[in-house]
């Protein structure tokens, strides 16, 4: 039994491969109505906390809940959850169509939704083609397909991009917004952060198995400060006049401009007048989300400071969770099969892009019978 609230619940999560602590202790919950991005570096942990999620991995300690309940205790979870952990486990020999045949059989909706989930996906052109020739992205799409046969409330998507196009990725970024419009719930993962920034509502961050980070992106932003950035050629006497005006965080950059941080770019041009210094350069530069991430996570690896720029900054705003304690990447599409004629366009479906805010077109003579979904 599951309450329906279409919410993921993860509380003390951790997982141990031997002396290896993949996953300490993670906390977050995915709400619906939501795109939720799941950050981190590669090895961070995120694959192992999505399996933990799906019932695939066992948890050393902690638990996952989908619905109020572990997923291996959901009566039908293939409508509850739709995931994508790989796009794979396809017969290269099998058509699109057939494959999503044998998908639905599994789990108990008629054929009758396949044609909807491949026009959801923009793949109704490529129904008829085998599945070996297909390109990495259009894997990606047919992966996405499955996950839709059961109508879920929640969608759980790892690297979800992995192989798009950039036409895919913003066809993609419509289709979870939308889906999420729905009142259902989006988990994603990812380290394509500049794409998740234009994607998701909420981020969870973690780095070395910990959360580093929870929370929506507009707390993240507003708990970064900008900084000024000033090209002069007396670098030394600016830096004075500032510490007199009670600007003292001041960094040397390695190309030997200033970074001021905690003083609006006016105040900085007034004392640099005021100081007979002439100002070559000067620019204010604002923290994006990918700045962000590299300092939560950065020494994971190396130790060192992003981008070698020290002082940068502070932790984030409401929902950082401090530092983190101690302890797949594809190639380009292979060559091939090229896109038929209206591939990439969504045909109607219950999933399709929304016409209006949250709406979405019918199915042609609504939805099949014995659907089997909400």
């Amino acid at each position: 039994m599951h309450d329906g609230s279409g919410r993921i619940i993860v509380n003390q999560l951790s997982k141990r491969f031997g002396s290896v602590a993949a996953v300490n202790g993670l906390n977050f919950t995915v709400e619906p109505g939501l795109v939720t991005g799941f950050l981190g570096p590669n090895g961070s942990g995120k694959t192992t906390t999505l399996r933990m999620v799906l019932g695939l991995v066992r948890p050393t300690a902690g638990q996952a809940l989908v619905n109020g309940a572990p997923f291996g205790r959901l009566g039908e979870p293939a409508k509850v959850v739709g995931a994508v952990l790989e796009a794979q486990g396809f017969h290269p020999s099998r058509t699109a169509r057939n494959h999503l045949r044998v998908c639905a059989a599994a789990i108990g909706v008629p054929d009758q939704v396949v044609d909807h989930a491949l026009g959801s996906v923009g793949l109704m052109d490529a129904a008829g083609r085998k599945v070996g020739g297909f390109s990495l992205g259009m894997k990606q799409r047919l992966a996405l397909a499955v996950a839709l046969l059961g109508n879920p409330q929640i969608l759980v998507l790892d690297e979800p991009a992995n192989g798009l196009d950039p036409e895919g990725i913003a066809w993609l970024r419509t289709f979870l917004r939308g889906f999420a419009a729905q009142g259902r719930a989006v988990l994603i993962s990812s380290h394509l952060l500049a794409e998740v920034e234009q994607t998701v509502d909420n981020v969870i961050v973690i780095s070395r198995g910990y959360t580093a980070y929870q929370g929506s992106l507009d707390q993240l932003r507003a708990g970064q400060r900008s900084r000024v950035l000033v090209r002069c050629p007396d670098p030394g006497r600016l830096a004075e006049a500032l510490a007199k005006a009670d600007v003292l965080e001041i960094d040397t950059l390695p190309d030997g401009r200033l970074a001021v941080s905690g003083a609006p770019l006016q105040t900085v041009a007034e004392t640099a007048l005021g100081a007979g210094v002439p100002i070559y350069e000067m620019t204010e530069e604002k923290a994006d989300l990918e700045q962000v991430f590299l300092r939560m996570t950065s020494g994971e690896y190396s130790g060192g400071q992003p981008y070698g720029q020290p002082g940068y900054g502070g932790p984030p705003g409401p929902g950082y969770g401090g530092p983190p304690g101690p302890g797949s990447g594809y190639g380009a599409p292979p060559p091939g099969y090229g896109p038929p004629p209206g591939y990439g366009t969504p045909q109607p479906g219950p999933y399709g892009p929304p016409q209006g805010p949250g709406q979405y077109p019918p199915a042609p003579g609504g939805p099949p019978q014995n659907w089997g979904g909400r």
